[in-house]
């Protein structure tokens, strides 16, 4: 199913029944609004649905059901995993992996290279429910390691190369090169065997 004017690469596998363009609140009941954007050689899987206004990098790949939210960019080389939800104004950068059942909020930035393993939560309001000062996601700077069913709280940022252990409530800072591990996290120095060249 398409709404809104969408661009597809070449050689883009679209598995149905799969949305594309579907219409974010201004353009309900419209027709002629953007769509989505997605590159050469990608491959979205069944059950996915693709909000108008974003785009999808060159070999971007998708796992079943992942839901992707108004206004978000991925950059190349990018995948996203199965039941894995974005909920738009975001940015996503290459070669980044997002496993299965990962939640992340609007307004959060992701860099290059990137690993969020299986069930992380990311978010975005301080004080829920209210979105006061205002709804802010983490920064995920580059090549840093988000271990499964870790939750970051709104506005962290985890340095370049850093790393969160699985399970770890992340509510200060991560400098890069560092690690986060417990509840509340604290920082360590990171493990030898994670250390990346």
């Amino acid at each position: 199913m398409q709404y809104g004017k969408n661009r597809v690469g070449k050689n883009a596998q679209i598995y149905d029944p799969v949305t594309l363009g579907f219409p974010s609140r201004e353009y309900l009941g419209t027709k002629n609004f953007p769509g989505v954007t997605i590159g050469d050689d990608a491959v979205i899987r069944s059950g996915s649905i693709i909000y108008c206004e974003v785009t999808l990098g060159d070999r971007f790949q998708c796992g079943h059901n992942v839901l992707i939210r108004e206004k978000t960019v991925i950059g190349n080389n990018t995948s996203v995993g199965t039941a894995s939800i974005i909920e738009g104004y975001s940015s996503i950068g290459n070669n980044v992996r997002i496993q299965s059942m990962v939640f992340i909020p609007t307004n959060t930035e992701i860099a290059d290279g990137v690993f969020i393993g299986p069930g992380v939560v990311l978010t975005n309001d301080r004080y829920p429910p209210t979105g006061k000062p205002e709804l802010k996601g983490p920064v995920l700077e580059e090549d840093s390691v988000i271990g499964a069913k870790a939750v970051i709280l709104p506005g962290i940022r985890i340095g370049k190369g850093a790393a969160v252990a699985a399970g770890s409530v992340v509510t200060h800072d991560v400098p890069a090169g560092k690690m986060a591990i417990g509840s509340p996290a604290k920082i360590r120095d990171m493990p030898k065997e994670m250390v990346r060249d």
